[in-house]
């Protein structure tokens, strides 16, 4: 690829995410520091704040903090904060920020509000220099590198890894479960081509997406849709698959492209009469992850299975494909999506 080839960076971060994730569990001891700190303080509860896709990233951690730690955990609306001048009681609260960048204003200025209102603050983020990660009392570096193309790919995955090690830490685990994830993540991209290529021709002209999981596997749904919403214009919205289907699969029909997320593990299970009646609507269902040959869909991305805690890391890795090509084939460059900048600003 030249340097004005469109998609050059994105394909590349793809690329890269297998030695990303051996950096990220190579680093585990410094992210385990910062767990045993948080287990020392015993919070009560926990809340998550973050924008775009750290949001998602967010999301799979909520998941995580409630199954592994049994906490309470909420996502949090800064501008409760930043706009609305609100100051809850945050003693005992552990208030955790992901941003990729560390320079959104709103993240930055609830970050320092919830530290001065009693919170334990933990930044995590692929700035370790931000003014967010000097916000936060302490702060989790991702270790993916620089990213040059304007879709997030290889920090999206470097965060939840460095999430689930952080709080695997805090329950005392070592990370095993993610230990064999830099193999998975090569042996996944080196065989799953011809099944995206294959989904790419199939959702080329296609105006209407929906992406689907449960469980951990919704943050993988919602960053799908905003992928293809970022890189291809797509109209994609993400429902868990419960939401789904009270309500918004009336407006599914055959015009509409289906992306169900099916791993291995209760999530997945649960999506099986998703995917049915998401069928009998007429659409057609793309099945990705490690139980996608499980499930009645027109067409499967398999991935290699994994603990259900660390699928998310793996599952994005095709629909990061899936909106790459689909970008392409539409005339696009995702490395520069129209309006769209790499850190963006809000408050």
């Amino acid at each position: 690829m030249t340097d004005e080839t469109p998609g050059r960076h994105m394909s590349a971060e793809i690329a890269q995410q297998p030695e990303v994730f051996a950096a990220v569990t190579g680093s585990r001891p410094l992210i385990a520091s910062v767990g045993g700190a948080i287990a020392e303080r015993r919070p009560r509860f926990a809340l998550l704040a973050a924008r775009g896709s750290s949001d998602h990233a967010a999301l799979y951690a909520k998941y995580l903090i409630e199954v592994l730690l049994e906490l309470p955990a909420g996502l949090v609306s800064a501008s409760t904060t930043t706009l609305y001048n609100a100051k809850p009681d945050l003693h005992d609260v552990l208030y955790i920020s992901v941003s990729q960048s560390g320079g959104s204003p709103d993240l930055i200025e609830a970050t320092a509000a919830a530290r001065d209102r009693g919170a334990l603050t933990v930044a995590v983020t692929n700035n370790p220099d931000s003014e967010l990660a000097r916000a936060a009392e302490l702060s989790v570096d991702v270790n993916a590198g620089v990213e040059k193309a304007v879709a997030a790919t290889k920090t999206y995955t470097a965060t939840l890894l460095a999430l689930y090690l952080l709080i695997d830490s805090v329950q005392g685990g070592q990370g095993e479960k993610a230990a064999e994830l830099p193999e998975l993540a090569a042996q996944a991209l080196s065989t799953i081509d011809s099944s995206v290529d294959e989904a790419v021709a199939r959702y080329r002209f296609v105006e209407r997406m929906v992406t689907t999981g449960r469980g951990y596997s919704s943050a993988t749904a919602a960053e799908g849709a905003l992928k293809l919403a970022e890189t291809s214009y797509l109209a994609a919205r993400a429902y868990s698959g419960a939401d789904l289907l009270h309500g918004p699969v009336a407006a599914i029909d055959s015009d509409t492209g289906v992306v169900a997320v099916t791993s291995a593990g209760k999530g997945g299970e649960a999506m099986r009469d998703v995917v049915d009646t998401v069928r009998q609507r007429g659409a057609d269902v793309l099945a990705v992850g490690s139980a996608a040959s499980d499930v009645p869909a027109s067409s499967r991305i398999v991935l290699p299975e994994t603990a259900e805690e660390v699928a998310p890391i793996l599952e994005v890795l095709p629909l990061q494909r899936l909106a790459l090509g689909l970008s392409l084939a539409r005339g696009g460059d995702p490395d520069s999506p129209r309006g769209l900048s790499k850190v963006t600003k809000t408050r």
